[in-house]
Formats: C-alpha cells, sequence, structure tokens
C-alpha cells in the first residue's frame, strides 16, 4: 500500500488527495494543513465584503469532514510541516515526523509585505489572502468606525477588493506603483477599467508609491503617505502588492525553481527532486506560447494541476501541459478580459504581428439594452495565427475570450475564426458575432481593403508639426460632429461624402478617417479608394474608442469646405 503525503489545504492539496483516492481507495493519504481550514475561496472574499457572497461559511468550498468522510483523507489541521528530508522521504512537524513514499507539496504563496515605514508597529492593515485576513477585514475595515479604505495594489484582487468595499458603502482609494491599473492588459485596457471605478467613486492613484504610514496614538494607521507628497487620510489599508511562493523547504533540498522561487515542475507535475510533486501557486509551469516556464497563480490552474499530481502520485498518467495567462477580471458593471500574449510580450519576444480592433455590439441592435464589446486580437504576420487578445465591455466578454483562448490553444488563424459556428439567438449574440466581426475586419486589412490606425498612433502623429501633413474627416452625421470631434477633424458625413470626392481630391494630403465605432469609416474608406483616394487609413474603435483613450477633443465651429 503506497503512503501519499500532502502539504497544503487551499485548492491543489484537496485537489490532489481527492483525485488520488478516487484513483487508488487503498493508498493512505494524509493532508497536512497548518492553518484551522481548508479549500476555502480566496477569489470569492471581495465579493462576501459587499455581501455578494451572505455568508462567511459560504467561502468554505470543502470541509475537512468531508475530505475525511468522503474521501478517508487523514486530514491534519493546525500541523504545519517544518521542515522536508527528499533524501530518506521524511517530512517533519512539531509533533512528529513522518515518512512518504510519493509527496505532493502544495503550499501556495503568501503575500508580499513591502517595506513601509511604521508597518510593523500598525495595527489597522491586512494582506486579502486567508480567512484570518477575511476575518480581520470584516471585523475591522468593514467596521462602522472606518469610513475610508485604502488599498494598496491595483492587481485583480486589488481592484475587485476596491469595488466591493466601496459597494459597502465604504470611502475607497486605490494605489498602484505602476502607470496604470491592472498591469496584465495593455495601458488603453488598464486606462479603461481606471475610468469605470473613478465614475462609481473610487479615488484611483497610479504612480504612487508608499512610503509610510501616519500613525496615531494608538498605533493606528491615520494616513498613508505616497512619495510625491500626497497623504491619504484613512481608517484601514489592506495590502494586495503580489505574493510569493512558499517554497523555502523544497529549495532547501535542491528544487528547481525559476527567479521568484516557484518551482520547476513537469507535465506530470513532478519536481526536480524524486518522488516529489509539486501544485498550485507555488510552481511554474509551461507558458504553452513561449514553451517557457512561467508564473500562473489562478484557481483554475491550481486545482488543474492539484488534480494531476494526485493522480500521479498514485501511479497514474495525467498531464497538466500549462497555460498562456487568460484573466478575466469584474470592474463594477463592466469586464475585463484577455488571453494569450499582447503587443508588450510580443515586441519583447521579436514576434511580428498585426493587430486589429473591433467595437461591435454583443447583442442585435434591435434587441433590448444592446451594448458594445471591445475586441482588440493580435495575430502572427506571416502566418495569422491568432497569439492573444483583450477585451472590455459590459456583455458578453466571457464567453467572447474564452472563444479566443479556444482559438489559440487550436492554432486557429485569424480568418478561422469567421468560420466557427458559434450560438445564435437575439438575447445572447449578433448574426455577426465580435468575434466573426473581428475575423472580418482582419481579412479586409489582409486583403488590402482597408487599414487600421490605432487610438495609441493617432494620438503621437496628432502634433502640431504633422498638421501640414495629413487630411482628419469625421464621417459621421453632423449632429454627431457638432457634440465633439478629434481636433483639426472636417466632417464629410458619410452618405454624403461621393457629393464631395472632388473637394477631398483637392486636399491632397494623406487621409485619416473615423465615424463612431469604425463600420461608417471602412465604408467611407472604399468608396474613396475605388475613385482614386488611395492614401487612406481609418481610426480602429473610431470616435468612441477616442473618447476612451484621449482628452483631445473639441467641439467644431462650423466649417465650410468649397466644394467648386
Amino acid at each position: 500500500m503506497s503512503k501519499i503525503i500532502i502539504i497544503g489545504g487551499l485548492s491543489a492539496g484537496p485537489s490532489a488527495a481527492a483525485k488520488a483516492r478516487r484513483e487508488d481507495e487503498n493508498a493512505e493519504i494524509i493532508l497536512f494543513e497548518k492553518g484551522a481550514h481548508i479549500s476555502y475561496a480566496t477569489c470569492g472574499m471581495p465579493y462576501a465584503f459587499s455581501g455578494v457572497i451572505e455568508d462567511r461559511s459560504n467561502l468554505i468550498v470543502v470541509k475537512p469532514e468531508l475530505l475525511q468522510n468522503r474521501f478517508k483523507i487523514d486530514v491534519r489541521l493546525n500541523e504545519e510541516i517544518v521542515k522536508i528530508d527528499t533524501v530518506n522521504k521524511v517530512v517533519y512537524s512539531k509533533i512528529g515526523d513522518y515518512s512518504y513514499d510519493k509527496l505532493v507539496f502544495a503550499t501556495g504563496a503568501k503575500s508580499i509585505v513591502p517595506p513601509i515605514k511604521n508597518i510593523e508597529k500598525a495595527t489597522n492593515w491586512s494582506t486579502c489572502r486567508s480567512m484570518i485576513d477575511f476575518d480581520k477585514i470584516t471585523s475591522e475595515g468593514l467596521a462602522a468606525t472606518s469610513k475610508h479604505v485604502t488599498v494598496i495594489g491595483a492587481g485583480l484582487i486589488g481592484v475587485e477588493v476596491a469595488e466591493n468595499l466601496k459597494e459597502a458603502g465604504k470611502d475607497v482609494t486605490l494605489i498602484e506603483g505602476d502607470n496604470q491599473i491592472l498591469n496584465m492588459w495593455q495601458q488603453k485596457f488598464g486606462n479603461f477599467a481606471e475610468t469605470v471605478l473613478k465614475e462609481k467613486g473610487i479615488e484611483v492613484i497610479t504612480s504612487g508609491f508608499v512610503s509610510e504610514f501616519e500613525l496615531d496614538e494608538n498605533w493606528k494607521i491615520s494616513g498613508v503617505k505616497i512619495k510625491d507628497g500626497k497623504t491619504v487620510k484613512t481608517d484601514f489599508v489592506i495590502l494586495s502588492v503580489g505574493i510569493k511562493p512558499n517554497t523555502d523547504l523544497l529549495l532547501e533540498n535542491g528544487a528547481e525553481h525559476i527567479g521568484n522561487g516557484a518551482l520547476k515542475v513537469n507535465e506530470q507535475m513532478e519536481t526536480s527532486i524524486k518522488d516529489v510533486y509539486a501544485a498550485g501557486d507555488n510552481v511554474a509551469i509551461k507558458n504553452l506560447q513561449t514553451n517557457e516556464y512561467d508564473y500562473f497563480p489562478l484557481g483554475t490552474h491550481s486545482n488543474k494541476a492539484g488534480r494531476a499530481a494526485g493522480a500521479n502520485a498514485v501511479g497514474k498518467q495525467i498531464n497538466f501541459k500549462g497555460a498562456y495567462k487568460t484573466a478575466i477580471v469584474k470592474v463594477f458593471d463592466y469586464t475585463l478580459a484577455r488571453t494569450g500574449l499582447n503587443p508588450r510580450a510580443l515586441n519583447q519576444l521579436e514576434i511580428p504581428f498585426k493587430t486589429v480592433l473591433t467595437i461591435a455590439g454583443s447583442t442585435p441592435s434591435y434587441y433590448p439594452d444592446q451594448k458594445d464589446l471591445i475586441t482588440e486580437i493580435y495575430y502572427h504576420a506571416e502566418t495569422e495565427q491568432i497569439l492573444g487578445a483583450e477585451l472590455f465591455g459590459e456583455v458578453g466578454v466571457d464567453k467572447r475570450v474564452d472563444v479566443l483562448s479556444t482559438a489559440i490553444y487550436a492554432k486557429l488563424k485569424i480568418t478561422d475564426l469567421a468560420q466557427l459556428d458559434l450560438a445564435y439567438a437575439p438575447p445572447y449574440s449578433p448574426a455577426k458575432d465580435p468575434v466573426v466581426v473581428s475575423s472580418f475586419v482582419a481579412e479586409n486589412i489582409s486583403n488590402h481593403k482597408s487599414v487600421q490606425v490605432s487610438v495609441e498612433e493617432l494620438e503621437d502623429f496628432l502634433t502640431d508639426e504633422n498638421t501640414n501633413h495629413y487630411t482628419l474627416i469625421d464621417v459621421r452625421t453632423v449632429a454627431e460632429f457638432e457634440k465633439g470631434t478629434i481636433p483639426n477633424a472636417i466632417n464629410f458625413p458619410l452618405d454624403d461624402i461621393r457629393n464631395n470626392i472632388d473637394a477631398i481630391k483637392t486636399l491632397n494630403k494623406p487621409i485619416i478617417i473615423f465615424c463612431q465605432r469604425g463600420l461608417r469609416g471602412y465604408l467611407a474608406e472604399l468608396i474613396l479608394k475605388q475613385n482614386n483616394i488611395d492614401t487612406i487609413v481609418n481610426l480602429a474603435g473610431g470616435f468612441k474608442l477616442w473618447q476612451m483613450y484621449s482628452d483631445k477633443i473639441v467641439i467644431p465651429k462650423p466649417v465650410l469646405v468649397d466644394k467648386k
């Protein structure tokens, strides 16, 4: 009878234990957890602050009794393993020592606590990773006396925490050291999310490096000092600045690892040490696009990796190949999602790529309350293989990012998306799904029917010295134009553009064309090109995206264009 020891009880550990038992009824399986709880939903904690998850008990996904009674797992709570002898295959706690045949190391990660002045003295702060953290935040941070809460760190958890504290009625300041929030995404997408947070009343500070906590006479934080001199008055602080893998016990045994200490594992979740498996936030798995070890601390990977480790520990063969940075986050009524490699990563890897951006309705225009979906897809410049995508919108973001994630795994080309048989009914999708629309637009680009320019490129180009080198044409209606447009734009509405061909030709300059979202700009582009006006680019996402990205908007003065 084999003896399996599992260290760690959050997600990967219980997943490994349950799978090992399902595969081997006779194995002896012991799970050690240094705390009082196993299998709790760290990712669900923010939503319990606002009451979306109504009761603390709902965060406990699996109780120890279930593992013990249903799966015959020997669960040892409050027993921390302090040493591992991988040569003699023995683990040690303060209570005793235990031999093993196979070891599953699922110790997860711990919150990083930055060296902020006075943090060791202060009492009213917490990280947000354990049930102990949760209880402190709910008892102190959500108390009536805590009217203002500061969240330091604007990654996935930090943004979710900030939103839900606001929903709970708190005044909230979100501080991020980088120049954007949610820096897994391109800056414009991070800025879209930041705008939503600000509109909901959250103060967002970027490039804000916290240097000191101001304390009152009771050692409570009363202010958060930022290096630029600003002080945020506050009643409670939550730290969410990152995590560090808990791997010291195996690093001492010579386990191979990446720079942050995460253990390198193969597809069977084996570490470099014989008979030792690892899974969860303490491991580095392969990035399926780069074939390099990478760090993906998400619950979905922890559970899949734990399942594979548990099965393989009892002699079965299950592979977990890796991941490629698919992520999603709720930002009040909006959703931000991504998958694969974005331009920042592609440029670092020196992979040639093209970009297609579309704004399309997530449901038909005739169906009530249609919402726009912004989709930006990155694909190989030569092979057209899809490499990554980022999306932002209110409805249907989750569905489309999963389609695109699947497309990356299947190594589909951008033009393949138009051939997908996607589910259609008016409550869920227009007849031309946004994913399919992106494929159509990319096909038009490949066939030289259209050339897109991004909002980033346009803003860089719109300088005083370039003013005389281009013509910026707004093809929206006069009513739309008069409400606001891009500086120096002239208005030739699409439905009247054929009557203005000669006037446009006399301008004799390269043309940058735009509409509200992109489609009318494309139609104008086709009309002009078929009238021998060839040097044209169309603003991807149109004026809608420009409004979201740039503050360079003017109310135009009446302009008369001589049509002679």
